[in-house]
């Protein structure tokens, strides 16, 4: 049995190599995710900017219809005052006159101030570009030492997998799913060391019989209180 416990202490050493390696590649992932949705928030930034310029195309468009509109009024208002016969009615075709010239006035400010606007824009895509190409091949570069990283860390879980299946070689299906179910309930530590009367795993007393029992090495020894497998250090045996 002794020989058994110490497959599961390997088993155990293997398998937190593992754990702590799946966690690296887990957060290595994470950090490829956070770079892509950097980028991707670039790109968005920029079309952002080209849906304003288009909202304000459209816009100028449409103010430009209406100056076309005030232009044709104001100027068959004006071919209107030759032919009108009233004081009165004269006074107001041009009272009529000078309100659609005072539109037509702001309107071609308004589409002077969107001019203005979409030029400003249009710079900052300009800008935008240039700074997303750079940021892209700088994203790049992160993204191939990750990848690299990434890389690494498969070989090495796959280096670890293959001593642990060497290690499962040796153990029962009952050995190994008891294992299995403490490591689950116990954050991943299933086998601890036994040390002066003591489990390290839960810091508690074992009854000195079974201390004593553990020298032996003549069956599965669990700690009482935590349910944990026991085992000794060689020093602690030899002595």
């Amino acid at each position: 049995m002794h020989n058994k416990v110490k497959l599961l202490e390997e088993l155990q050493g293997i398998d937190l190599k593992i754990d702590g390696r799946q966690a690296e590649k887990d957060a290595l992932l994470q950090q490829m995710a956070s770079l892509d949705a950097e980028l991707e928030q670039s790109r968005l930034a920029i079309d952002a900017l080209r849906e304003e310029v288009t909202a304000l195309q459209y816009r100028k468009e449409e103010t430009e219809q209406t100056l076309t509109v005030e232009a044709e009024n104001i100027a068959r208002s004006e071919t209107r005052l030759h032919e009108i016969k009233t004081q009165k009615e004269y006074q107001a075709v041009l009272k009529e006159i000078s309100t659609a010239k005072k539109v037509k006035t702001e309107q071609e400010e308004l589409v002077l101030k969107m001019i203005g606007e979409m030029e400003a824009l249009i710079g900052k895509i300009a800008e935008g570009e240039l700074n997303l190409a750079a940021f892209t091949g700088n994203i790049a570069l992160r993204k191939g030492e990750v990848q690299g990283n990434l890389d690494r860390l498969m070989a090495e879980i796959a280096t670890d997998q293959s001593e642990r299946d060497s290690t499962l070689a040796g153990l029962n299906a009952s050995l190994l799913n008891r294992y299995t179910m403490l490591r689950e309930k116990r954050q991943g530590i299933a086998v601890v060391e036994a040390r002066d009367g003591s489990c390290l795993g839960c810091n508690m007393n074992i009854p000195p019989q079974m201390y004593n029992n553990l020298y032996k090495g003549q069956e599965l020894i669990t700690c009482p209180h935590c349910q944990r497998v026991l085992f000794l250090r060689q020093e602690e045996t030899a002595a």
